[in-house]
């Protein structure tokens, strides 16, 4: 597939880029460039092949799911200026 000084002409008023006169050819070559590298892609037979999530078969190490820090509440409630069962007491922001 090629692509033309009028398409890309016209997708540049589309995605509001000024491209310079001198830009046009050079941009035009890799733009064909890059369509028939997605052709040959498209070609390319994939019916035996099963979609990867991730193209490496690694494996993410996980660590343990242990609590590691104790609890403060009590300690971080007496240090706020309103509080009642537990909860932290705002100001009413919506009427």
């Amino acid at each position: 597939m090629t692509i033309s000084r009028a398409d890309i002409e016209k997708v540049a008023v589309l995605a509001r880029i000024r491209l310079d006169d001198e830009q046009i050819p050079a941009l035009e070559n890799d733009l064909s460039n890059i369509l028939s590298l997605v052709d040959q892609l498209s070609a390319a037979n994939t019916d035996n092949v099963e979609p990867l999530a991730h193209p490496l078969d690694a494996v993410q190490r996980l660590r343990a799911d242990e609590i590691t820090e104790s609890n403060q509440r009590e300690a971080f409630q007496a240090t706020a200026p309103a509080t009642e069962n537990g909860l932290y007491l705002v100001p009413r922001v919506i009427d």
